[in-house]
């Protein structure tokens, strides 16, 4: 070999190195799930360092003694009434208490989780407190790929302005504090697909596939309505598009059947409760039992204020604040039209429709282009946009574990709906 073939020469391993070793260069999906499969893990080790902290549980819902882990992920809270509807279905009645109200019941649980769970069951022969968790957390992956999908596609401008942000977005939304919900008997992970797979279809035209989706959202979540919403804002874009560039829209069709279809599945739930009971507005009524003395009206949730302390109302006041700040900054701004309006409307639902109490913070994973936006709040340098990464994931994931500490753990005789993952 001669001396220049010699110094030419390099080591193979430096040549071919493995993909494996290097992140990097993983196809996208992959880095998906390898990034949502640690915070699986990290969110496991929180909630055994939780289970931990659990005394006794003498409440009918989970019986005396300290639960299992599996329990812990299955049976707590709503897991417990997604289990009765799995196991027993929906009552043929309107169950009402001895003064005359409503009582608490399923009707208040949208049916498609537990049905897909129990569908499983029968299939695998296996239980509960396996099947439910398990598919949560598969659905919570096949959400991040969606979300990832969602902010490249729906998003350009943002995703110029900071590489990586599809990536980064799924890693927040992963360390998210409430987002231990993805892994356990809850709605969010299979609704947060849904609701991203339909804003991916939607931004990408193709709106009969997104009817799939949407449909199955009726079924999941109550959140359909704020998505009509984008749905008729997406529809305006593209008129006035069309009218600038003069071609015209030859797909109104399909996209005025989408609009339809959309508004009928944000109210199709209530519209089958209220036919199952014979009472037209059993649905609402249910609701009302869970929100009790407070009025079941546009904004009634917020009278639930006049109970907190000065230091929650701070608090709240300032959440609300940060929240509003982001949605006008430059970074939410380069969110694609659909994106933003999907964070808008989403939001506004919720201030109009929910309860002030602690499941707001699992509510919003479902505003997962505000974490697009978040990270995006610092995009350039690349090492100072790198560190703002860091910093967020560190402290979201300390605040991980405090939300699972002050709300996961129950505390009998405590007022539970302020304290309700």
């Amino acid at each position: 070999m001669s001396q220049v073939e010699h110094v030419g020469a390099v080591p193979a391993s430096r040549v071919a190195s493995p993909a494996w070793y290097r992140p990097r260069r993983w196809a996208w999906w992959v880095q998906v799930l390898a990034v949502y499969t640690a915070s699986r893990m990290f969110s496991a080790l929180v909630l055994l360092v939780v289970l931990g902290q659990q005394g006794s549980t003498p409440a009918r819902w989970w019986g005396p003694g300290r639960p299992s882990y599996a329990a812990f992920l299955a049976d707590w809270w709503d897991g417990w009434w997604y289990r009765q509807i799995a196991e027993g279905g929906y009552p043929a009645q309107l169950p009402v208490r001895s003064d005359g109200l409503t009582a608490l019941n399923a009707w208040a649980f949208y049916p498609l989780y537990p049905r897909l769970v129990r569908v499983l069951q029968d299939l695998t022969g296996l239980g509960w407190h396996v099947v439910a968790p398990a598919v949560a957390t598969i659905a919570g992956g096949a959400a991040m790929l969606a979300v990832h999908a969602c902010i490249r596609a729906g998003a350009p401008r943002a995703v110029a302005a900071r590489p990586g942000l599809p990536l980064a977005t799924v890693a927040v939304l992963c360390v998210f504090p409430s987002s231990i919900v993805l892994g356990a008997a809850y709605t969010e992970s299979l609704a947060l697909g849904l609701a991203a797979g339909a804003l991916l279809l939607l931004v990408r035209r193709h709106y009969l596939w997104a009817l799939v989706p949407v449909v199955l959202l009726g079924f999941t979540r109550a959140v359909a309505l704020p998505l009509a919403v984008v749905v008729l804002v997406h529809a305006i874009a593209r008129w006035r598009r069309s009218r600038a560039d003069g071609v015209p829209v030859r797909d109104w069709p399909a996209l005025a059947v989408l609009l339809v279809v959309t508004v009928l599945s944000g109210v199709a739930w209530q519209v089958v409760v209220g036919l199952a009971t014979g009472v037209p507005d059993a649905y609402l009524r249910t609701q009302e039992a869970w929100r009790r003395p407070r009025p079941m009206t546009p904004f009634g949730g917020w009278t639930r204020l006049e109970a907190f302390g000065g230091t929650a109302v701070v608090v709240t006041g300032l959440v609300v604040l940060a929240v509003l700040a982001l949605l006008v900054s430059r970074s939410a701004r380069r969110l694609g039209p659909e994106l933003l309006t999907w964070s808008v409307a989403y939001l506004g639902y919720l201030i109009a429709v929910a309860d002030l109490i602690s499941s707001l913070f699992r509510f919003l994973l479902l505003a997962f282009p505000l974490a697009a936006a978040l990270v995006g709040l610092v995009p350039a340098p690349v090492r100072r946009a790198r560190w703002w990464l860091a910093g967020l994931l560190v402290v979201l994931a300390g605040l991980q574990i405090a939300w699972a500490l002050e709300i996961w753990v129950y505390v009998p005789g405590e007022v539970g709906f302020l304290k309700a993952p």
